[in-house]
């Protein structure tokens, strides 16, 4: 086992010295990139936390969806195949669920703060309280 810090508690570390210390003192024209680098230290910090989660969340609902098992990569690319193909729709018992719950982990990634990913989560609490944590720090 690692010891504590752990890779996503620096990367906050990292991100909060960019924006409370650096930033502050960098010139106008290194500002966005600044910004740029600490929002891209966060999205990282926030895949080592909820990563695994999602991702073991959707094969587990793939793997049920579609019958069997199989990497991730693999149930997507046939996941893809038979929506293409008309095999599965959205009237397929838990496809709209698994898009839908894989489309707020993806979120919670990638845009945490962004008004409709937190509206939606506002309005589901009771429904996440099994999912991973919804940061929205950012």
């Amino acid at each position: 086992m690692i010891d504590a810090p752990h890779g996503a508690d620096m990367l906050d570390a990292v991100a909060r010295l960019l924006r409370e210390t650096l930033i502050p003192l960098l010139p106008a024209d290194a500002v966005f990139q600044a910004r740029v680098a600490a929002n891209a230290v966060d999205l990282v910090a926030r895949e080592m936390r909820l990563g695994r989660a999602a991702e073991s969340g959707a094969a587990a609902r793939l793997k049920a969806l579609l019958l069997r098992d199989a990497s991730l990569p693999e149930l997507e690319a046939e996941l893809a195949t038979r929506i293409r193909e008309g095999q599965i729709g959205a009237e397929t018992p838990g496809l709209m669920d698994h898009l839908w719950a894989t489309t707020m982990a993806k979120m919670a990634i990638d845009q945490p703060s962004y008004a409709s990913y937190q509206r939606e989560i506002e309005l589901r609490a009771p429904n996440f309280s099994s999912q991973p944590e919804h940061p929205t720090k950012e």
